[in-house]
């Protein structure tokens, strides 16, 4: 399986929520960060954070826009796509992975803070709107 496939192939499993799928692609010291949140380092600490997103979200879709590599190191552009009940942000996001051995060694990703949180206020406004409007439409 060349580097790109992994990559592409672990973040469908993301896309399916299947944690347990998606960390058979990551390797034991595998160092995963948001740019420029703190790193999880190790195994426990990237299953630890990928699990809190399917407890708190709903969804989520990786849209690659271009996914290149030299190498071990594969490059990918896309608009990350999460959901949380009726609440839903998508925002630009370009990602680093480092792949050894058929396993992840890095996922690092870099996004603009203002896009996502416009693309928060907006999900939390389509959120309210869903709510204030549910009432009104059940009694007509």
């Amino acid at each position: 399986m060349t580097e790109i496939q992994t990559v592409r192939d672990f973040l469908s499993a993301l896309e399916a929520l299947d944690v347990d799928r998606a960390l058979g692609f990551a390797a034991p010291g595998m160092v995963y960060q948001n740019v420029p949140l703190p790193p999880a380092r190790g195994l426990p600490a990237v299953e630890k954070t990928l699990r809190a997103m399917t407890r708190y979200g709903t969804g989520f879709e990786a849209r690659l826009h271009n996914i290149a590599a030299n190498g071990p190191v594969v490059l990918t552009e896309r608009t990350d796509v999460l959901e949380a009940g009726a609440w839903r942000a998508e925002f630009w996001v370009c990602g680093t992975f480092e792949v050894h051995d058929g396993r992840i060694t890095l996922w690092r990703d870099y996004f603009d803070w203002t896009t996502f949180l416009a693309a928060s206020a907006k999900g939390l406004g389509g959120l309210l709107r869903t709510k204030l409007l549910s009432p009104r439409t059940a009694t007509r």
